[in-house]
């Protein structure tokens, strides 16, 4: 394990931490962060020069900074999916995003149009019932529950926030919503419809700092996810004034919207601190995944680099994503981490940091970061990583990725490409294919791929066709 620290500065951090987590309540707080569809580059802390974001900077600077950090879908909503469930979403058919409330692979089985689908088909769209989420081993474990924003994880009854673990709920249900009130699908608060009135992204900040305010006296879980900066790409009068320097139009409004976001976090890290709760709150943030850049050409402005690759592929730039994890009593200030880490991995920090454990049959696949985050743990907290989105395929281990990605990306068809193997430490851009130079390293990971990938199932849906069957005609 390699980490960036400087060891006579680390114990002068360590002592004042060790003091306090003495005096540390039993359960620490728990806020979950995620933005939406940004790009790798686009905070000051990764190098951005166009768009200050000195909250999210700060946030980063307060604690471990993990420059390998991942998130197990391309896309949406198989992120959030992996997320709550501390599981590959593929293991139990959450591979795709959940739509409006169909069932894709009926619908195009019958040819049927989206205005003549049925309420029968609306039940089977979301994440399944049958899978435990955080916000239940949370509130079974003495928290108070909160989701701030987007859901994305179905909208028939059974799917509610407030049936999947959660006390309170404040925000909308599908993939995406503007950000000017008047527009759009419904924001609830519970299971009622409210006419919101401020802009959306300033409403999730208020709302998860009133959160805080009334829960102080109270273990709580915040899960707050924003929908900034997915498209569409609405920014107020004033933010859009702060960059009247940016001559692309998108461009501009993605960092008006990106500061919106950064202002909200603040909001929220400025409230730990005046409720006295900042050293005791354990906090993530990390984005869904990667900025939608297809055929180079950013659909929201945002940018990537120096990753390869786009939101709904498996290359880097798609999977690879901005990672914090800030836990004052425990963890050390300015610390960066470079093994690979993942957002199943949210679930099982947040219950060892409530000293609840998941029962035998969970079958969580992430681990708790916290040993590795202080050097207790030597080892990397994964041996490899893995993905599969349809056709598309990729695992990580080491430095070495094998990887099967949609060329939309290059202008291509839309087919998966041949694998592909990277040496991510020499080339992070994945530019240098080394299939042919290294054949053992290739099939070694492969090997690994299809191991893992006897444990997936099939698709709920999206393409129905067996996900074994996809792997066989696509080469694997």
């Amino acid at each position: 394990m390699r980490l960036n620290i400087v060891w006579p500065a680390l114990l002068v951090v360590l002592t004042p931490v060790w003091a306090a987590s003495a005096q540390a309540a039993d359960k620490p707080n728990i806020i979950v962060i995620v933005g939406d569809d940004m790009g790798y580059h686009d905070l000051g802390v990764h190098g951005c020069q166009d768009i200050p974001t000195p909250r999210l900077d700060a946030l980063a600077a307060a604690g471990v900074r993990c420059i390998n950090g991942y998130v197990s879908g391309p896309y949406c909503s198989p992120t959030r999916a992996g997320l709550l469930t501390g599981r590959y979403q593929t293991r139990f058919g959450h591979e795709f995003n959940a739509g409006g409330g169909r069932r894709a692979g009926n619908r195009q089985r019958a040819g049927r149009s989206d205005q003549n689908a049925d309420s029968a088909d609306a039940v089977e769209f979301g994440l399944p019932t049958s899978e435990t989420t955080i916000a239940d081993r949370l509130k079974a474990a003495g928290y108070v529950t909160a989701l701030v924003g987007k859901w994305h994880l179905g909208n028939a009854p059974q799917f509610h926030p407030q049936r999947r673990g959660f006390d309170e709920f404040f925000g909308f249900l599908g993939g995406a919503h503007p950000y000017f009130p008047g527009e759009g699908a419904p924001i609830f608060r519970g299971e009622t419809v409210v006419e919101e009135q401020a802009y959306l992204t300033d409403a999730f900040g208020r709302e998860a700092v009133d959160f805080i305010e009334r829960h102080r006296q109270q273990p709580f879980f915040l899960y707050l996810a924003f929908n900034a900066v997915h498209t569409p790409m609405q920014a107020d009068d004033a933010r859009l004034k702060k960059f009247a320097s940016i001559a692309d139009e998108k461009r501009r409004a993605y960092a008006a919207m990106m500061s919106a976001m950064d202002d909200a976090v603040g909001g929220v890290m400025d409230k730990l601190v005046q409720t006295g709760l900042e050293e005791n709150t354990l906090v993530f943030f990390f984005s869904d995944n990667g900025g939608p850049m297809m055929q180079s050409t950013s659909i929201n402005g945002s940018d990537n680099s120096p990753l390869r690759g786009s939101k709904r592929t498996t290359l880097e730039g798609g999977v690879r994503v901005p990672f914090f994890v800030k836990w004052p009593v425990r963890l050390p200030a300015g610390q960066v981490y470079d093994q690979p880490v993942i957002q199943l991995d949210v679930l099982p920090t947040a219950l060892a940091a409530a000293k609840s454990e998941a029962p035998a049959d969970a079958r969580l696949e992430g681990v708790d970061l916290v040993p590795y985050f202080t050097g207790a743990e030597q080892s990397a907290p994964h041996e490899a990583l893995f993905w599969r989105l349809g056709r598309q395929m990729a695992v990580r281990q080491g430095d070495w990725k094998l990887v099967k990605y949609d060329p939309v990306v290059d202008g291509g068809t839309g087919r998966a490409t041949e694998a592909k193997l990277y040496n991510l430490a020499e080339d992070v851009g994945e530019q240098h294919n080394l299939f042919d130079e290294q054949p053992a390293k290739a099939k070694q990971l492969q090997a690994a791929w299809d191991q893992w990938n006897e444990s997936n199932v099939d698709p709920l849906w999206g393409d129905q066709r067996p996900a074994r069957r996809r792997a066989a005609a696509a080469g694997n």
